[in-house]
């Protein structure tokens, strides 16, 4: 790993989320009420996994560490309950995936274009989708109105 945390939080980053596109400020819908749903016990526990299913699969195509002292390929095992217990920077070489146990989306920061391609196909295979917010400026996460 080449980078630091501290830069990666910085870098341009993307969500995989269980909605295609941010939702707008001024949207119609009822997207806190919905968010609500997702975020009860049982279901947000079922986004988690896939979450966590996720990662594991592109723990097959590429090395993985927890945090900037962990071990390199953890077992399945810890990765899984690493993500369930806390907030957790995942390094990727010269990118990063953040993890929050009570959020239904991931943050992929500094993703080159292979990276990008894999993440999109393994995101597709769980039900998530991969995108990149508008605004590039603003902390990690999902801005909604």
């Amino acid at each position: 790993m080449k980078k630091t945390i501290d830069e990666l939080l910085r870098a341009s980053y993307w969500i995989i989320d269980i909605l295609p596109e941010q939702v707008p400020k001024n949207s119609p819908g009822q997207y806190f009420a919905v968010e609500a749903y997702y975020l009860e016990p049982t279901r947000l526990a079922a986004v988690k996994q896939k979450h966590i299913d996720l990662v594991l699969k592109l723990n097959c195509y590429r090395d993985l560490s927890l945090g900037e002292d962990g071990p390199l390929n953890p077992p399945p095992e810890q990765i899984a309950e690493a993500m369930r217990g806390g907030y957790l920077s995942i390094l990727l070489e010269d990118s990063m995936i953040v993890s929050q146990p009570d959020e239904t989306w991931l943050t992929v920061y500094a993703p080159e274009e292979k990276l990008l391609e894999l993440l999109r196909v393994l995101a597709v295979g769980e039900g998530l989708y991969l995108w990149q917010p508008p605004d590039q400026g603003s902390e990690g996460g999902r801005e909604h109105g």
